[in-house]
């Protein structure tokens, strides 16, 4: 037989995409057929108002009732279309939520795959050595710093009374040098300024001073 007829080729296997498509291009062409049927059914209904009861208005009625019977089949043969397409809508979402599902768990193996490689790299008890020593390294720092803060002969404790005691008194020897005068010199040192020790007898002579400095 294939040899006679020839064989049938096997065409693209219809995607439920284009199967959508097509339903809704045939809701579509449905669409407007009841669109002209409505006309139709107005433009009937408008003479039927007008005319009297006779032969003439009975067949313009029957001629009304084939239309309207012809318009329920269409609305119920849309109707079906459109569930088709409401189903068929339903099941590309399963199918597009389901392939999200397996690319996002494609995702999560391969993501924990590559983790546990990494992780199977890391020694934790040497990082744990790591942390060791570096906690002893800052104590040791601390230690240094401490030890190079240390003040050299300072008392540690000192009594906040003497010192306040030590700046009154600097206090009133500086207000007692203004009373005084800026200019004068202090009485520890009047005898050695401007004039011989006290504990001198007599002033050198002048010749006796040439002479030593000769």
């Amino acid at each position: 037989m294939n040899r006679l007829f020839g064989a049938k080729k096997a065409g693209p296997k219809p995607t439920l995409a284009s199967a959508m498509s097509n339903v809704d291009t045939h809701v579509e062409s449905l669409d407007v057929k009841l669109s002209k049927l409505n006309a139709e059914l107005t433009t009937y209904q408008q003479k039927l108002s007008k005319m009297r009861d006779g032969p003439g208005k009975s067949a313009l009625k029957q001629k009304a009732l084939k239309l309207l019977q012809r318009r329920r089949q269409i609305e119920s043969q849309k109707s079906q279309l459109e569930q088709q397409s409401f189903n068929m809508e339903q099941a590309s979402m399963l199918t597009t939520n389901l392939q999200n599902t397996m690319t996002t768990v494609d995702a999560i193996k391969s993501t924990n795959k590559t983790l546990k490689q990494q992780y199977g790299k890391i020694d934790i008890d040497k990082i744990e050595r790591m942390q060791d020593e570096m906690a002893d390294l800052m104590e040791m720092g601390n230690e240094i710093q401490e030890s190079l803060g240390r003040a050299y002969d300072v008392p540690e404790d000192v009594d906040e009374a003497e010192l306040d005691a030590e700046l009154e008194a600097l206090g009133e020897d500086v207000e007692f040098e203004q009373a005084m005068g800026e200019g004068e010199v202090p009485s520890f040192m009047r005898d050695e300024v401007g004039g011989v020790p006290a504990f001198v007898d007599e002033p050198p002579e002048a010749g006796k001073v040439k002479e030593v400095a000769g």
